[in-house]
């Protein structure tokens, strides 16, 4: 018969350590990709702006010209130019980021729009 132990919580701690490890790992991974969702989606807003700028400031060259300077920008900026089309006078641009690395969602979309500033909105 083994004898009493005299200190019965002993090695609870190590438990609680792992634990709480544990927990920050999961919380510190959530903030990453929390992260990188944010930022590939600013990055998505930020080409289909300037895609549409480019394009309303090469609009004289007509509109299949001024969507290349679109398509340029969003090439540049590693996202994919969905659309790019004309209404009068304004560009309208739509992009698609890469999805995300993990999580199997698709990635961030946004639009823009972009025209002459002599016209009031």
């Amino acid at each position: 018969m083994r004898p009493a132990d005299p200190h019965p919580d002993s090695g609870v701690a190590t438990i609680w350590t792992a634990m709480a490890v544990a927990a920050l790992t999961g919380v510190a991974l959530l903030g990453c990709w929390l992260a990188t969702a944010v930022l590939a989606r600013h990055r998505a807003e930020t080409a289909a702006d300037l895609g549409a700028l480019a394009a309303a400031s090469h609009a004289v060259e007509g509109p299949a010209r001024a969507c290349e300077r679109a398509r340029w920008i969003a090439d540049r900026m590693a996202v994919t130019l969905l659309t790019c089309r004309w209404q009068r006078l304004d560009a309208f641009v739509e992009v698609q980021a890469p999805g995300l690395p993990f999580g199997g969602l698709p990635g961030p979309s946004a639009r823009a729009r972009a025209g002459p500033t002599s016209q009031p909105p």
